[in-house]
């Protein structure tokens, strides 16, 4: 496969919670994964297994949420992913009752590929638009 069409299918079935067991084959022993939240670059160290747990958190929160990949670019080995995901309020999200209305993320990320799986991770995910929307669908 080539870099692309791993990060692609990693989309398609991990990220999207279709089979997170196939984290195991598209993703590294150990991968660092960089978050940006509000400003603040966090590292953390994530395991395939581990990886499930938040995608997991997602399904609680969000049921079983739409997720399209609007851009995907590959260059060397990095391949960069913008998506957009629609998912209805069924879980508690930062203290946020469940209203049953949509909450939309809009997030990207970039993939470094190494030996046929991903072993790093650069995100950025639109926080501040997800919780405008909790407050907005709480009134």
């Amino acid at each position: 496969m080539t870099r692309e069409q791993i990060v692609r299918t990693f989309f398609e079935e991990v990220r999207s919670g279709r089979n997170l067991d196939y984290a195991n084959t598209l993703m590294a022993e150990q991968v660092l994964a960089h978050q940006v939240i509000s400003e603040e670059e966090v590292t953390v160290t994530r395991t395939p297994s581990v990886y499930a747990d938040p995608v997991r958190e997602m399904m609680e929160a969000y049921g079983d949420f739409s997720l399209q990949i609007q851009e995907l670019l590959a260059q060397g080995d990095k391949v960069y992913v913008r998506w957009r995901q629609v998912g209805t309020h069924v879980g508690e999200v930062d203290g946020y009752a469940p209203t049953h209305l949509p909450v939309i993320e809009i997030a990207s990320a970039v993939y470094r590929v190494e030996n046929e799986r991903i072993a790093e991770y650069w995100i950025q995910i639109d926080r501040l638009g997800i919780e405008k929307q909790l407050e907005r669908n709480q009134s």
